[in-house]
């Protein structure tokens, strides 16, 4: 681009406003700055190789060069990092927090606690504020954990629970209940 005007400054920094309109500013350590024609929009090149763009609707784009990372903060809020190994955080202004790892699993995090988990096979792990977890599987089985008991549901409606004592309770569809101490032995069969 030709330069229409460069300015020298006494503390170092040199000034260059193109015919375009575009202002180029360049600091002694390094650091340059360059303000597009149109005034909104700006780009620092930092001497450590971080970039900091800010666009006409005030999106800031944040580029981490050593950890080669990209913070992206919107005007109404939202904050997106995307990291080089390929995680996505995205980091919502009434704080629910979402991870996209590499493996495509989502991660949510709710602003009371609960933790919501999909994985890319269809599994969905959900974490209640007293540690509680339900898992839903993608085969139709559903398990619940709690501080008493791990239970699981299975699509044919049988219901098996193991509690912490390591007594086993099942239930089946038929109505029939079978009881088993922690050792596997049955104390208990209801069949009909």
């Amino acid at each position: 681009e030709e330069i229409h005007r460069e300015t020298a400054y006494p503390d170092g920094k040199v000034e260059k406003v193109l015919k375009n309109g575009c202002h180029l500013v360049f600091f002694p350590n390094g650091t340059w700055k360059k303000v597009g024609s149109d005034g909104k929009t700006v780009t620092i090149t930092f001497f450590n190789g971080d970039v900091k763009q800010i666009m006409p609707d005030q999106t800031v784009i944040y580029y981490y060069a050593d950890a080669k990372t990209t913070h992206t903060t919107y005007s109404d809020g939202l904050e997106v990092l995307q990291f080089s190994n390929g995680q996505i955080e995205k980091h919502y202004p009434d704080g629910k927090k979402e991870i996209t790892f590499p493996d495509q699993t989502i991660k949510n995090l709710f602003t009371d606690g609960q933790e919501e988990s999909i994985f890319p096979d269809g599994t969905i792990v959900r974490v209640q504020r007293d540690g509680s977890k339900t898992i839903e599987f993608n085969n139709g089985q559903r398990e619940l954990h709690t501080a008493q008991f791990k239970r699981r549901e299975y699509p044919d409606g049988t219901v098996k629970t193991v509690y912490m004592n390591g007594q086993q309770e099942t239930k089946y569809v038929s109505g029939r209940i079978r009881v088993k101490d922690k050792d596997g032995n049955i104390i208990m069969d209801t069949k009909l």
